[in-house]
């Protein structure tokens, strides 16, 4: 409570919420969560057409990857920055110098003639764009009052899980209607319009200019070596074997050493460049976590899907966004459901209910063949849709709601930062589990497909035949054919695999759920511990 008390004394700028909400504040929000949408949806719009622009570009196959990867480095380092930040040049400047800022990028990435130039645009759009996510769940939690947060929560909730859930879909269908150009000169417009409303009509808080000469370059040093070497590993480490590619071994040990100087300055200087205090106020502590693994639900399961669909399906990118748009549609419906229960029901028992609508979804997954199409998606992903908004909500009240104001800008962006980190870390785990055990069991069934099994020996025969009659070499054809169907088979059981191992994670999350106290609204002096 001590601490507390320290950090309400630290930063007297911050204002109380009202009861009566300021017509400005809620235009200046709303600016605040389209801003917030655009820098979301852009890690996803891109990934449905890296083809596309890996043409446009001519760039190789071993460098588009990069377009996403140099946003996703950039991003993290910018996301627990920003509480800093913000206390520093104040909420209006840092947000609407950061639309400005990724607006004009998007821009810039629109006109990249080869890959080196979209590689360092995408870089600065990722930074940029990161200083706007974390300022507005620390906006909803600051200026408005408690009474306001069953509507509040239940909007940045949807937008932080409905854009990377869409992104795909909108990805695909600029890149079939336009080019992918219209990628990023999506937005402009918008952008313009954040930069303006924001600049003019923000006025939750008071820069504190002075704290600049206080700064700590040698953690901002630290925090970015630490978080963009991690980034780099996760994303880059399966495709390059892990410790055997002298890259990602030197990732490694840049990203270990950099940590250790990072902690080390975060509680010993004055003014670290991230406080990690929050984590002390259990709820925070728990909602991380949770936020933790949402972020593998959030943004492992967009991978995978798509995954599926591309690889064994044949479907290209506009088919596979219209077929994921089903995610999308159910949290859209799920988002005020959420609300209104978030006012009447335990948050705890709202999270164990989410949690297992996940695992429910992924076990159906768990059931999958290589016939699985639309239809056979619907119900797991229905499930996957409202699961994420009946966990959401409450966990962002759970995780932010009980702190005191001076704390919650920091705590945003360290909270913010636990779902990305999940999500890279998750698609990491994800990508090593299916090409280990698309190997393992492409082995196994390998075994079988040989000259001993009179079922395989029989079935090439026929396969073989048919294709002698159209005039082709049957038993050459036969094999192909027979080693394919192995593959195809291989992969599916890795995604199965998958698919099973985020059912027990998800089902696990219910017991970390009974471990909270049931969180009580943050009193006058704050929130408790």
């Amino acid at each position: 409570m001590a601490a507390t008390a320290i950090a309400g004394a630290a930063a007297p700028s911050l204002p109380k919420a009202e009861e009566h909400m300021d017509p400005r504040r809620l235009i200046a929000f709303f600016a605040m969560v389209v801003g917030m949408f655009m820098a979301i949806l852009d890690i996803q719009i891109v990934s449905a057409s890296l083809a596309e622009i890996q043409a446009g570009l001519s760039a190789g196959s071993d460098e588009i990857g990069w377009v996403q990867t140099s946003y996703l480095i950039a991003e993290v380092i910018m996301i627990p920055l920003s509480g800093t930040l913000a206390r520093i040049v104040s909420t209006r400047v840092l947000f609407s110098v950061a639309a400005a800022g990724f607006t004009a990028a998007s821009a810039l990435a629109a006109t990249a003639t080869n890959i080196e130039q979209m590689i360092a645009y995408r870089a600065i759009q990722g930074f940029i764009g990161g200083g706007m996510i974390p300022s507005v769940f620390a906006a909803a939690f600051t200026i408005f009052p408690p009474s306001k947060r069953n509507v509040v929560s239940p909007i940045i909730g949807l937008i932080a899980t409905l854009a990377p859930t869409i992104g795909p879909t909108v990805g695909g269908y600029l890149s079939h209607a336009f080019s992918w150009h219209w990628l990023f000169l999506v937005n402009v417009i918008p952008g313009i319009i954040v930069a303006t409303v924001t600049w003019f009509f923000i006025d939750f808080d008071k820069p504190e200019l002075g704290l600049i000469k206080k700064f700590d370059w040698w953690g901002l040093l630290a925090m970015a070596i630490f978080l963009g070497s991690l980034e780099y590993v996760l994303e880059e480490g399966n495709a390059n074997d892990w410790f055997n590619d002298e890259h990602i071994v030197t990732g490694a040990v840049a990203t270990t050493v950099a940590a250790v100087i990072f902690f080390y300055r975060a509680f010993k200087v004055d003014f670290p460049v991230v406080d990690l205090k929050a984590f002390a106020n259990r709820n925070f502590a728990f909602g991380s976590l949770f936020s933790f693994v949402m972020g593998i639900g959030l943004y492992g399961l967009t991978y995978l899907y798509p995954l599926y669909l591309g690889r064994i399906r044949g479907y290209d990118s506009l088919m596979i966004g219209e077929t994921m748009f089903v995610s999308g549609l159910a949290m859209f419906v799920t988002a005020p459901v959420a609300g209104f229960l978030s006012g009447r029901m335990d948050p705890r028992a709202m999270m164990t209910i989410g949690f297992a609508g996940f695992a429910a979804g992924t076990w159906l997954m768990s059931q999958m063949t290589a016939d699985w199409d639309f239809w056979e998606l619907l119900v797991p992903q229905i499930l996957r849709g409202c699961s994420l908004m009946l966990c959401m909500v409450p966990i962002n009240n759970i995780a932010l709601g009980t702190l005191p104001p001076a704390r919650i800008r920091n705590a945003s962006g360290l909270y913010n930062l636990t779902r990305n980190l999940g999500g890279a870390v998750g698609l990491a785990v994800i990508n090593t589990i299916l090409t280990q055990r698309q190997d393992f069991h492409y082995a196994r069934l390998a075994e079988h497909v040989e000259w001993g099994n009179p079922e395989a020996v029989e079935r090439m025969r026929n396969i073989a035949s048919t294709f002698t009659a159209h005039g082709l070499d049957g038993t050459t054809a036969a094999v192909k054919q027979l080693a394919a169907m192995v593959q195809q088979q291989a992969v599916i059981m890795s995604f199965i695999d998958v698919f099973v191992l985020l059912t027990f994670l998800f089902l696990s999350m219910i017991a970390g759920v009974l471990m909270i106290a049931k969180p009580q609204a943050a009193g006058p002096g704050g929130g408790g511990h």
